[in-house]
């Protein structure tokens, strides 16, 4: 049995990067951006107005100035400032010839075409050409998960094929004769299938490409076949349930038969004690704990950063340090362990938490905190580190 560090180590000591492609900046949110992206022009493209107001010159500020010209976002100015001259210009719009200065609205009084300043504004309220980004300026650095505001960005620069890194294709597998699909109502001795669809959700959540490949029966021969035809299709592949001790636990087995070299096979943390991983050739397998706790934690832990990383991205996942708001305490202390939290008042408390079946108490958990092995007490106010799931 190895410690959660040294299997995230085996893990991503494995990963590679998957290749890149090109899709249309319309379409690349969520995706990894595989190169820098550089400004073709320059932002602002000219000397715009800060402010709604009025275009005029410094020197004659103590004077009334005459409108010549109304200039709205979109318009070239037709008309040169000259002295005692101002123009009527909204946000965004190009600053007109001769003019070095925009007087708000509100700082001004008006009486036919003549506006008198009232108040000599602090700023210019210019944006000067270039002054954000010049041409050449590099404005997103690769590596960066695509968010709507890049997308923003794209538009801005005219960056509309965006090179992007590939998503990798997971294969989803859930294992055991007690299971149904959520559609159908179970009988005595059986339960809805949550965990596969936990699992899509979770690497969907990474921008990955989930292929749901159905609930395997409790036997080896169609465990085989499942597994089998995932390796086949898809970059990783992910099973829950059967990696256990019980007689229908086989998994690891069936995985060796598929081809799966196995690396490690369990591990000194709770919940997730049993999980398996290996690979078979390039591509990567995972047997998680039938607990959908269990299987949400390991995936969180070592699924999701390898995930990023074959889409170009070193996963860090936030982390945060808060005081906790009560005493904490543990009996066995064998195995790094995990608990779901809630944070309150700037304090954090443990939620209601019956063990690795009790899937309910992540849907109102702000996030986990950890023991490390030996540690079997948290006292009130000691701070500790919140991972954000």
């Amino acid at each position: 049995m190895i410690t959660i560090e040294q299997a995230y180590d085996i893990v991503l000591k494995n990963a590679y990067q998957l290749g890149t492609e090109k899709v249309s900046f319309t379409d690349s949110l969520g995706r990894i951006l595989a190169e820098d992206v550089h400004s073709d022009i320059e932002m602002p493209p000219f000397d715009k107005s800060a402010m709604d107001g009025y275009a005029c010159r410094k020197e004659d500020l103590d004077n009334p100035l005459e409108i010549v010209e109304v200039i709205p976002a979109g318009k070239t100015p037709e008309k040169k400032i000259g002295k005692n001259q101002c123009a009527n210009i909204m946000t965004g719009a190009p600053i007109p010839e001769g003019a070095d200065m925009v007087v708000q609205v509100e700082l001004t009084e008006t009486d036919d075409h003549v506006v008198k300043v009232l108040e000599v504004p602090k700023k210019d309220n210019i944006s000067y050409q270039g002054e954000d980004v010049k041409v050449g300026t590099k404005v997103l650095d690769k590596g960066i998960k695509i968010e709507a505001q890049h997308i923003a960005v794209f538009a801005a620069v005219g960056y509309t094929d965006v090179l992007v890194y590939k998503q990798p294709n997971v294969g989803i597998i859930s294992t055991g004769d007690e299971l149904v699909e959520p559609q159908n109502k179970p009988s005595v001795s059986q339960i809805r299938n949550s965990n596969g669809y936990q699992l899509i959700g979770q690497v969907k959540a990474c921008g990955a490409i989930a292929n749901y490949i159905g609930i395997a029966e409790d036997t080896p021969e169609d465990t085989f076949n499942k597994v089998s035809k995932a390796l086949r299709e898809n970059d990783m592949v992910l099973l829950t349930g059967g990696v256990s001790m019980g007689s229908f636990d086989f998994v690891p087995k069936v995985l060796e038969d598929a081809g799966v070299k196995i690396d490690f096979d369990a591990i000194a943390v709770k919940p997730g004690k049993p999980t398996t991983f290996g690979m078979a050739g390039k591509k990567f397998c995972f047997g998680l704990p039938g607990n959908p706790v269990s299987s949400f934690m390991q995936f969180d832990l070592l699924v999701k950063p390898l995930i990023y990383n074959l889409m170009g991205q070193e996963y860090k996942a936030l982390d945060i340090q808060m005081p906790m708001g009560i005493e904490f305490k543990r009996r066995n202390a064998d195995r790094r362990a995990y608990f779901p939290i809630i944070i309150e008042n700037g304090q954090v408390f443990p939620v209601d938490y019956h063990g690795s079946a009790h899937i309910h108490a992540l849907s109102s958990s702000h996030g986990i905190i950890s023991m490390e092995i030996g540690k079997k007490e948290i006292k009130k106010g000691e701070m500790v580190h919140v991972r954000q799931i």
